[in-house]
């Protein structure tokens, strides 16, 4: 164990302790805890959502996945990028003017019946479970190897940590740990690229050239078709990727945190280029692992080449840029089952209690306490999880979060928005359709069933493909339109009313009175 990764994991902990103290002190009401009072700024949230967004399968991922696979691995940093196009002219604005706390009650300004928010909400807790298994069980891994403790105390210490920041903080304390911790990572990312540069002498082309040769894969290794060699997986990964950031429930809170929706577009466009930035240089981490590594010492670390990151901070920065890396890292899944705790439980004790047990009958005080037991629900039953899964390859877990994420709630968003025929019934069968089928899917494909330790269990996969999003996504659109078709329930006027507030952000009730 390093003394100075000791020193700077005390820090960071001494440092987002601090912060929640803080917002201890400024969370008193529901919207507080939920959304900060929505008193964040266009650039603040912008850098909570990217600290939100770049988990640890972008920073450790990726990287690792460019240094193995080269041009392939990029396929994620594109996909992730692109994401944010569709949430930008789509879903931001809409969401903002027609929600308060949660996804559910977005779509319940249209259609306010409790099957629709008690939909809206299983999808969300089954997205934030299997998101939060992912992070948990790489975090567990992390701290195992860097502090040398039990995977079992390091899931533990994390879901500590977690719990108090969501418990005590809610969305304040939540949101500036996203926010220093989008800053740090952007910090150690642009201070590896420099060194990776500087070794090729400051120029992008003499990179390449290098590259070309630098690996066993020769000038393959700047192609596609290293790792993905299936046409239909690799676009049904992206579909996953890039429509699937629309229906994350951590993410699309984030726009209950602004006043209204012009800053809540603002923030996306804050989050875009902080994304974008981080996402291209991710070239220069995995070119530079490849390159200055090497494969054997990045697969002895990691089978599936997280630690590349790490290592390559070691190999150009010595011990310290190491050990603020890994700080770093350790920071980034901190943040994001920070963000995913506080979406989960929003779903658990405000839509589900608040709203469909307590019928909206719920005082503040009753909020904010049912909101703090959610919050510890949702980690017990996360951590309980993750520890159960120490053994399994769940890698695949975060690809299908965003799959079931663009197969069970964009439907429903798209056409709550945009579709003046669709109903109760739709919003239903779309939410139930993407998500069963996303579900099922997985369970039949090679993430589940394949060789000994490469799957979960051993037989022939019934699919042959690892993220079905080609298949599920369409399906959760067709449920809803078929849906929609079947029931006679229809209100043109509602719609109009849900038509005018989703695009001004005006009540039509407010400007009749």
């Amino acid at each position: 164990m390093s003394l100075t990764a000791v020193i700077f994991f005390v820090s960071i902990v001494g440092l987002t302790l601090a912060i929640t103290w803080w917002a201890s002190k400024r969370t008193s009401s529901a919207s507080d805890f939920y959304t900060a009072g929505g008193g964040l700024t266009g650039w603040q949230n912008g850098l909570a959502i990217a600290g939100d967004y770049l988990s640890a399968a972008s920073f450790l991922g990726i990287a690792g996945s460019i240094a193995l696979f080269g041009f392939d691995g990029f396929f994620f940093s594109l996909g992730y990028l692109v994401a944010y196009l569709v949430v930008l002219y789509i879903v931001a604005e809409p969401l903002r003017n027609l929600g308060r706390f949660t996804l559910a009650d977005m779509i319940t300004a249209r259609f306010d019946k409790a099957k629709v928010r008690g939909t809206a909400a299983l999808s969300t807790i089954t997205i934030v479970l299997f998101y939060m298994i992912a992070q948990l069980v790489g975090a567990g891994a992390l701290i195992q190897l860097l502090l040398g403790i039990e995977y079992w105390m390091a899931v533990l210490l994390v879901g500590v940590m977690m719990t108090v920041y969501v418990l005590f903080g809610g969305m304040t304390a939540t949101s500036w740990v996203q926010i220093i911790k989008a800053v740090l990572l952007m910090l150690g990312t642009v201070i590896i690229s420099f060194l990776v540069l500087a070794k090729f002498d400051f120029s992008i082309a003499n990179m390449f050239t290098h590259m070309s040769t630098a690996t066993e894969h020769g000038e393959n290794y700047l192609n596609p078709g290293l790792r993905y060699t299936d046409g239909i997986d690799t676009i049904s990964m992206l579909i996953a990727l890039v429509l699937g950031t629309a229906g994350l429930p951590h993410i699309l809170m984030r726009f209950f945190t602004v006043k209204d929706a012009k800053t809540a577009r603002s923030s996306v466009i804050w989050a875009t280029w902080i994304v974008g930035g981080f996402y291209v240089l991710t070239i220069f981490l995995g070119f530079g692992a490849a390159a200055f590594v090497g494969k054997e010492t990045i697969v002895a670390a990691n089978p599936a080449g997280n630690m590349a990151a790490p290592l390559l901070a070691r190999a150009l920065g010595g011990e310290i840029l190491f050990s603020f890396v890994c700080a770093v890292a350790f920071a980034t899944i901190l943040a994001v089952v920070a963000g995913l705790v506080l979406s989960g439980a929003s779903a658990l004790s405000h839509d589900i209690y608040g709203q469909i047990i307590k019928k909206g009958k719920i005082t503040e005080k009753e909020a904010v306490k049912a909101a703090r037991i959610g919050s510890i629900i949702i980690s017990i039953i996360s951590i309980l999880l993750a520890l159960g899964a120490q053994s399994l390859n769940v890698a695949f877990l975060v690809s299908l979060a965003f799959c079931i994420a663009a197969s069970s709630n964009l439907p429903v968003i798209i056409y709550t928005i945009y579709w003046k025929r669709f109903n109760t019934t739709g919003a239903v069968s779309a939410m139930l359709t993407g998500l069963i089928s996303a579900l099922v899917l997985v369970a039949v494909s090679p993430n589940v069933w394949g060789p000994e330790g490469k799957a979960i269990f051993v037989g022939e996969p019934l699919i042959m493909l690892t993220n079905p999003a080609i298949i599920s996504v369409p399906l959760g659109f067709l449920g809803g339109f078929i849906g929609t078709l079947l029931s006679k329930e229809t209100d043109a006027a509602k719609y109009r009313e849900v038509e005018v507030k989703a695009q001004t952000g005006i009540s039509v009730q407010d400007v009749s009175h």
